[in-house]
């Protein structure tokens, strides 16, 4: 039976050759030692997918003929996985994957060795990874087999390519920004050059003489580590000559779900060993998508979130999806369905958060439950898919059921045990009601419950004479002074904004309105034209709960500037998006929690979603906005 004209499906009984085998092979495998024990990779599946489930197929790389077999290597970029096959065997021969992470000087071998069975002539693998965002890894890989010979195929895709691909010549870069100093080494000097548009980069050698040397290093986990990386494109200069430069290399793979590449450009004096290298920087195509490919290295695509903060991950996802709705950047897609898939089961406490998951995202924290709603809108409108809208009614039907009338005179709960009702949960309950309703035809229940909820807020007290909203209500049902942080003001502002979307109700914007106009005004929420949070002054610092409440403010200001057109809120929004960016930035794009630029300062991924909040805000369509005019300088 031939592979093609048959569908082999390679199981367990052909994966119980691979122990019996490893030693027998070993000897006789092409020179480099293969690296024992691959770790299995989970990206968008696990490693050991069957084929039969790959989206795509696609040969990359030549057939390799070993002693009349017809070995090939398969690969699904959809997936991004690989598999191998022998065709035109016999009984014994047998066909595996080698994956490498270091641009093929070592490599795990072995991978889903499968023999050919009696009567057979053929025989696959079953599908791995081909890189592994959650570790930083790009990898390569290649189709082995054993026919009374080892041979390989070539290893797949061993240069980088995104809008241009590796070892492009420096002479077609379109700009030549330089992002950080420059480096001495003998009076050498070591540039480092970047084409923002394209993100690619190059290095170039000054004030040299012939023999000296000039390269650089890529990293995909910001200058950590560069294992298939080292001295790329090395360059000597010519006898006679002062200078050279490399050619470009890419910092993007969004085959390989790659984005945020840093570089750094180095050199060597020919009389001298040690070298000199610039500090990392990653590129900047624009400064939304900067902002977002430096918060895709953070995400964990084998667990689907941002580890490892529960509601954080679904107030981060919104942000990655209002950036790619303003800006229409595809590239982070694939995140939103796999936030989806790997998160909608149940999970026990401890595992993605203190509280146990008990399915649809739900939870006894109402309010954490009720941001994964939010996210679940988002990605509804952005992706026109309805089982995200139906996860949202789900999510907001278990909000609803803490609505209690009989305390306060109503309100939700801010959690199962009704020790609490605050503004989060409220605000978000307002907004929630309010888009619901937007989004299902011939809706009346939603609507109504909106109304209410926005009826009861306005007198509920939480609002107090400055315009300002504190954090909840004591047992009494008075305001209870609590601290005025952002993403309070943000929700109420989003919400009643929207209801006054949906009834024309003028109250509702002026409501909207008193808010944002405190907000921007008070020195509890903005300093110097900036917004800041209490724990953003002197020498404080904010938890990560408070990292991320800027953002949500900010997407909530925009609705209301984009409903009103008003120029205050935003040249308001403009502020922010120009002082982080010019203040609060890496050379590796990270963005902190202070965006006046004051320290001590945090970064880390909820800082960067808060921020990138700031900047899609003034964003549009990639190359037709301000954000594309204001790329680093």
């Amino acid at each position: 039976m031939s592979l093609r004209s048959a569908d082999i499906v390679v199981g367990s009984r052909f994966l119980s050759f691979l122990s019996a085998v490893v030693l027998a092979c070993a000897a006789v495998l092409p020179a480099a030692t293969p690296v024992a024990a691959a770790t299995q990779v989970c990206v968008l599946a696990c490693d050991t997918l069957d084929p039969s489930l790959a989206r795509q197929e696609s040969f990359p790389v030549p057939a390799k003929v070993l002693n009349g077999r017809r070995l090939e290597l398969h690969v699904s970029d959809a997936d991004d996985m690989a598999w191998a096959s022998i065709d035109g065997g016999v009984t014994g021969d047998s066909v595996w994957l080698d994956r490498s992470w270091d641009g093929g000087a070592t490599w795990d071998g072995l991978l889903g060795k499968a023999a050919v069975p009696g009567t057979w002539t053929g025989t696959r693998t079953l599908m791995y990874n081909i890189t592994d965002p959650r570790n930083h890894r790009r990898g390569l890989v290649r189709a082995c087999g054993d026919a009374a010979a080892v041979g390989c195929t070539d290893w797949a895709y061993p240069t980088v390519c995104d809008t241009l691909c590796d070892r492009t010549d420096a002479g077609r870069a379109s700009g030549d920004d330089q992002p950080v100093p420059s480096t001495t080494l003998y009076g050498r000097t070591i540039r480092l050059h970047v084409d923002q548009k394209n993100s690619m980069a190059w290095a170039s050698v000054e004030s040299g003489a012939g023999g000296d040397e000039i390269w650089l290093d890529r990293s995909w986990d910001g200058g950590s580590t560069w294992p298939d990386g080292s001295s790329l494109g090395r360059t000597a200069v010519p006898q006679g000559a002062t200078g050279t430069r490399t050619t470009m290399y890419a910092t993007r793979d969004p085959r390989g779900l790659l984005y945020g590449g840093a570089v750094r450009a180095c050199g060597r004096e020919a009389g001298h060993q040690q070298g000199s290298c610039t500090v990392w920087a990653r590129p900047v195509p624009t400064r939304t998508r900067a902002a977002a490919d430096a918060l895709m290295s953070s995400y964990d695509p084998y667990n689907g979130w941002w580890p490892s903060s529960w509601w954080n991950s679904a107030a981060t996802l919104t942000s990655l999806v209002d950036f790619a709705r303003t800006t229409g950047t595809h590239d982070y897609d694939w995140a939103v369905a796999r936030t989806y898939d790997r998160n909608k089961g149940t999970f026990a406490a401890g595992v993605r958060g203190s509280d146990a998951i008990e399915g649809h995202f739900i939870s006894r924290s109402i309010d954490d439950s009720g941001w994964w709603a939010i996210a679940w809108i988002d990605a509804y409108d952005y992706t026109g898919d309805s089982r995200y809208l139906d996860e949202a009614v789900t999510i907001s039907g278990y909000v609803q059921q803490y609505w209690d009338p009989g305390t306060c005179g109503g309100g939700v709960w801010w959690d199962r045990e009704r020790t609490y009702k605050n503004a989060v949960t409220n605000g978000q309950y307002l907004w929630l009601t309010t888009a619901l309703h937007q989004r299902i035809p011939g809706d009346t229940v939603w609507l109504q419950r909106a109304r209410t909820a926005a009826a009861w807020y306005r007198t509920s007290g939480m609002i107090n004479s400055s315009g300002l909203v504190n954090d909840g209500l004591t047992s009494a049902c008075a305001n209870n002074g609590g601290t005025v942080w952002s993403y309070n003001q943000g929700l109420a502002i989003g919400g009643f904004t929207e209801l006054w979307k949906s009834t024309g109700d003028g109250s509702l914007l002026a409501t909207a309105r008193t808010l944002a106009d405190a907000a921007i005004s008070s020195p509890a929420l903005t300093r110097d034209g900036v917004l800041t949070e209490s724990c953003d002054v002197g020498s404080a610092s904010c938890d990560d709960n408070q990292k991320q409440f800027k953002g949500i403010f900010v997407r909530n200001l925009a609705d209301l500037a984009k409903a009103t057109g008003s120029s205050t809120y935003q040249g308001y929004l403009q502020k922010q998006a120009d002082t982080l960016w010019a203040r609060d930035r890496s050379s590796l794009n990270a963005l902190g929690e202070r965006w006046a630029g004051t320290l001590p300062n945090q970064t880390d991924w909820r800082t960067q979603a808060g921020a990138l909040g700031a900047l899609t805000a003034c964003a549009g369509p990639e190359g037709d906005s301000n954000d594309a005019s204001r790329q680093a300088s």
